[in-house]
């Protein structure tokens, strides 16, 4: 499985971004996806998850009401759609998938569930 993320870039405070994950195979819909980010000097920590059929999601507290994860499984493609964007939000954004064994929505949420993952995007948001 090969992951490709785009989108990301350089916005103000209070911007928005949609961050995109395109991703190869034939068997995308079975595969729960994350996105995680990682800042200078701080380990990854999770962002948002979606299961296979897309209507079950979670999200980090940070990011709550501000970012929104979807998918297309007809476009092998997973979103991070992020609002209101703050200072606090620049990091390099990865998105990965989970594609052995079955997980509930808590316990995808750490990046030992992950087995793949893409090269990453570089978010910074200027105050």
């Amino acid at each position: 499985v090969q992951l490709v993320e785009s989108g990301g870039g350089l916005v103000q405070a209070g911007g928005s971004l949609r961050l995109s994950c395109a991703a190869s195979g034939r068997t995308f819909s079975r595969y729960a996806m994350g996105w995680f980010r990682q800042a200078p000097g701080k380990e990854r920590e999770f962002v948002a998850a979606i299961k296979r059929s897309g209507s079950n999601t979670v999200y980090a507290d940070s990011v709550k009401g501000r970012f929104t994860i979807s998918r297309d499984n007809a476009k092998n493609t997973v979103y991070l759609q992020m609002n209101n964007l703050k200072p606090e939000d620049t990091a390099v954004y990865y998105c990965a998938a989970q594609t052995s064994g079955t997980y509930t929505i808590v316990e995808i949420t750490t990046t030992r569930r992950y087995d793949y993952w893409g090269q990453g995007t570089q978010v910074t948001v200027s105050s």
